[in-house]
């Protein structure tokens, strides 16, 4: 774990943050509930680490520009953890947060995995067809050295999806090339759809096998905003180095509502009404609901 004995964040900003995050898994299990379809647990484990990045970390400008030149980069691999980025995109200001309230409708442009068709700011490649983001986001960063543009390109991926073979290709491809523009975060909650990672097929040491492959591998833990921010902000210092960065990034699968805290079951299940509620009385409103 990032060692936090020196960490300088203002703990007004970390306050302002969390409500930000509050927020945010109110707008997740409102839209799943919406239209029963959708994907809360991982999208509610992630909050913190997406609030991060976007308040915080990214330099990166909600006006959109596809080409995105001269601003850092993100790509979501996990694709089906939607909710999550479109609460944060639309709070973000990249689009109207009313948005919010067509989640997974027809004709929608927030389609149940992000989609590049219906051109909705934020959003560069299409994913949830696990095991292609990392590829895209190392084929984005070596395009950014080639332009000489000194920005850095950040993706996520979920642990269940270090399942698929093209992931492993792409981790030694990146580092045989030494990608060192890239910060890979993996969502490490040990859960996926069928059930507990280490019982559908385990990975072993994780942190063992990144090194093996030749990256410079760091641990955290992802349902704690200052140690996210912390851990990216280490985590930048370690890019342009010869070698790719990594972070192992420990959360709950549901986190923040108590009933859907660490179950696999929770991976792509709508709360029913009463299951809602439940939810929402646990989550404070900080900043309007959409």
């Amino acid at each position: 774990m990032i060692d936090q004995t020196n960490a300088t964040i203002d703990q007004t900003e970390i306050a302002e943050l969390k409500k930000v995050a509050s927020q945010v898994r109110r707008d997740i299990v409102r839209m799943v509930h919406a239209v029963q379809s959708g994907h809360p647990g991982g999208s509610l484990g992630c909050t913190e680490f997406f609030v991060a990045l976007y308040f915080k970390i990214l330099s990166a400008d909600p006006a959109f520009n596809a080409d995105g030149i001269n601003e850092d980069l993100f790509f979501l691999s996990n694709g089906h953890i939607s909710p999550v980025w479109y609460s944060v995109l639309a709070r973000k200001g990249y689009f109207e947060l009313s948005e919010l309230a067509t989640f997974r409708k027809i004709n929608s442009r927030l389609q149940g995995h992000p989609a590049t068709e219906e051109g909705l700011p934020g959003i560069r490649v299409a994913s949830g067809s696990l095991g292609q983001g990392l590829s895209v986001s190392i084929g984005a960063a070596q395009t950014k050295k080639l332009n000489k543009d000194d920005h850095l390109v950040y993706t996520l991926t979920g642990d269940g999806e270090l399942q698929e073979g093209q992931v492993w290709e792409a981790i030694m491809y990146a580092a045989h090339n030494q990608v060192d523009n890239i910060i890979v975060t993996v969502d490490h909650n040990g859960q996926q759809i069928d059930g507990p990672v280490d019982q559908i097929l385990s990975l072993a040491n994780l942190k063992e096998k990144w090194q093996a492959f030749g990256w410079q591998v760091i641990e955290s833990k992802g349902n704690d905003m200052e140690e996210v921010i912390n851990t990216l902000t280490h985590a930048k210092t370690l890019t342009g180095k010869g070698k790719p960065v990594v972070n192992l990034m420990r959360t709950q699968m549901g986190n923040g509502v108590d009933f859907m805290t660490g179950s696999h079951k929770w991976h792509g299940v709508a709360p029913n009404d009463e299951q809602l509620q439940s939810a929402l009385n646990q989550l404070e409103e900080t900043l309007g609901d959409y």
